[in-house]
């Protein structure tokens, strides 16, 4: 009788419905997280998506400092392989970019770049410059476009104080005759190795190094350095001109040298 009554005991107290599926009980509910949780795990991904597709596309843009090495106003492009002047860093003063590919410069290259005072193209396939390439650089010093493969030299920035342009195949007829009159900066100026039939006009009276050898020069008249009119005349800051390796004999061209106090280099027979 007792064993009876406990059996019915125990009836009373089981659960009327059956348990719940094993992965049901499982599965995290909405009380627990939060709906807002999940919404917000949702927007995190995208808004993380599209900030590295906007900052690939930022990067593909402005690929100067990944290429480069970009340092305090400087940036060195050496040996990279470019093909064209990269989107530089707007207060860069210092661009070396020897020794790659590039082959055409162009104003957009540096423009609204007022800070730049020295681009070194030394070393590339360049064989053509828009005129208005460097006009605007008022602050520019310094420009070298050595070895490369010009015929012809664009407008120059005034201000200035070493151009090279040496091995390269620059004739007389792609140097304008006011290209070097107005830059009264101008120091250094290397156009050696090229193909000049002269040299050309119109030098400023700032020049101290002229190399000019190894050229095609076959002549000079007494208006080349000096002044053919002005015998008291003196070029004081020339500190040296080279005429190497070119198919005249200076000594034919005595008074071409009276207003230098060093006479040039090169072959007087």
């Amino acid at each position: 009788m007792k064993t009876m009554h406990s059996t019915l005991f125990l009836l009373l107290f089981l659960p009327l419905t059956e348990p719940a599926p094993q992965a049901q009980q499982d599965a995290p509910s909405t009380s627990e997280y939060g709906t807002d949780h999940f919404e917000e795990n949702i927007f995190s991904q995208d808004y993380g998506d599209k900030y590295l597709d906007e900052k690939r596309i930022k990067n593909d843009e402005m690929p100067t400092c990944l290429l480069c090495v970009c340092l305090s106003g400087s940036v060195y492009c050496e040996e990279v392989d470019i093909d064209a002047v990269p989107p530089l860093p707007k207060e860069s003063a210092y661009l070396y970019a020897r020794f790659n590919k590039i082959k055409k410069l162009t104003a957009k290259d540096f423009a609204d770049m007022p800070n730049l005072r020295r681009l070194d193209f030394t070393g590339n396939l360049i064989e053509e410059i828009e005129d208005d390439t460097f006009s605007k650089l008022s602050l520019l010093e310094e420009l070298s476009l050595a070895e490369n493969q010009l015929l012809r030299l664009p407008v120059l920035p005034s201000k200035l104080i070493l151009f090279n342009a040496k091995y390269n195949k620059i004739k007389s007829k792609g140097i304008k005759a006011n290209t070097f009159k107005k830059l009264s900066n101008l120091a250094i100026l290397y156009l050696d190795h090229n193909e000049l039939e002269a040299v050309p006009p119109n030098l400023p009276e700032s020049l101290r190094i002229i190399h000019l050898q190894f050229n095609n020069i076959t002549s000079i008249t007494d208006d080349t350095f000096c002044k053919a009119n002005d015998t008291r005349y003196i070029r004081e800051r020339i500190e040296e001109i080279r005429l190497e390796g070119n198919p005249i004999a200076l000594g034919k061209h005595p008074n071409s040298f009276t207003c230098l106090k060093r006479l040039p280099i090169g072959s007087y027979f």
